[in-house]
């Protein structure tokens, strides 16, 4: 007997998402979750009243979710084959990207972003996704619909406001560069339709940017949907630089760091990604701290802290340096935490691998937690 899902089982069976997509994404992945025998509903759309809804829910009974992850890790909406090629061989441009939704701590990272550009000589982009209530390109062949005048009206409506959110923003910066709160920086700004972490991910696929700076909640977020976070998507799917910046951070730019803290598992791609990092760094006067987090210790992990500590002399002869092992005796938020504030880290630093989905929704990496468990500003770099 063929199985079904629909909202009248929801009763029998508890229902999960396992992706958030436009659309039309969702109806290619719903498609191809029916094809491998899994049924699956999408939420989020009014199909009686064809307003589409650009963040919609594909989700499925709970007993599926191990073998729905394994299809999910195979379609991949943010990359292209050719794409993760050819980007190998690009060069940097120098630009800083500054995602933006307007809020109060979009113009911290404006800050935090115009001083990284001044002191690395790059430009800056300011870019805002959004979704209108109406997304036409949306919907699939063979669907009949009749735009109504007033989702027309919506549709310009939603994009007016935005368009004079994002005229607001822009005079609060240029403001702020006459005042001199922010340094004097050629910039521009774009509007794009679309998820926000999926075209973010795109355009810095695209442009290959220096870094990307990301304004956060850091601790009054912490009881947020981790997946949700456009920030931890970034993250995950994207291999430029990103300076993640809470509001309460203690610092607004980088010459104001004295103590970075660069978290290390001893992996190969992590000697690409501090270079990265020390070029980013370099017109900063900063002490780089060498640490691996165990639960117990062990004297060869020092060993080979000592050893990256004098590789990074060698490499680096006028950058201080130091190494610690920290000791994990309770969660790992609580004990970065612990260690951030009792030897006055400024920043943490660390390299992160694409991992596939269920490693990121059930065991989220250092950088997600840190994301929704403190307020000190993290640079996340993709080592390979």
């Amino acid at each position: 007997m063929k199985k079904e899902i629909n909202d009248s089982k929801s009763h029998d069976e508890k229902l999960v998402t396992v992706a958030i997509h436009t659309y039309e994404k969702a109806q290619v992945l719903k498609s191809i979750l029916e094809s491998e025998g899994i049924p699956c509903v999408i939420h989020g759309i009014n199909l009686i009243e064809p307003t589409i809804a650009g963040n919609v829910r594909v989700r499925i009974n709970e007993s599926d979710l191990p073998r729905a992850l394994q299809v999910i890790e195979k379609v991949d909406f943010t990359s292209d084959v050719v794409e993760e090629a050819d980007e190998e061989h690009k060069q940097p441009i120098k630009e800083i990207l500054i995602p933006v939704d307007f809020s109060d701590y979009s113009l911290m990272a404006c800050e935090f972003g115009f001083r990284l550009a001044f002191d690395l000589n790059c430009k800056v982009k300011l870019i805002h996704a959004f979704f209108t209530p109406f997304y036409p390109a949306s919907i699939p062949f063979g669907d009949s619909f009749t735009l109504q005048a007033t989702d027309k009206d919506v549709y310009q409506d939603v994009k007016n406001n935005t368009e004079k959110e994002m005229n607001s923003l822009v005079k609060k910066v240029e403001y702020n560069i006459s005042k001199g709160v922010f340094p004097k920086v050629a910039f521009t700004s774009t509007l794009v339709e679309g998820l926000p972490e999926e075209e973010i991910i795109s355009y810095s696929k695209k442009i290959k940017p220096t870094a990307i700076v990301m304004g956060t909640r850091g601790k009054n977020a912490k009881d947020l949907d981790l997946i949700g976070s456009v920030t931890a998507e970034v993250m995950d799917g994207c291999r430029t630089p990103i300076f993640a910046v809470p509001e309460d951070s203690k610092v607004s730019n980088l010459s104001e760091i004295k103590r970075v803290v660069f978290l290390t598992n001893f992996q190969e791609r992590e000697f690409k990604a501090l270079d990265i990092m020390m070029k980013l760094l370099n017109p900063y006067h900063v002490e780089i701290v060498l640490a691996h987090i165990a639960k117990k210790e062990d004297v060869w992990n020092e060993i080979k802290l000592s050893g990256l500590q004098k590789k990074l002399s060698e490499l680096y002869p006028h950058l201080k340096t130091s190494y610690m092992l920290i000791d994990q005796s309770v969660s790992l938020e609580v004990t970065l935490e612990k260690y951030i504030e009792e030897n006055k880290i400024d920043m943490i630093s660390l390299s992160s691998s694409r991992r596939n989905i269920f490693a990121r929704m059930f065991n989220p990496g250092i950088a997600r937690k840190m994301l929704f468990h403190s307020d000190t500003p993290i640079l996340v770099i993709k080592g390979m």
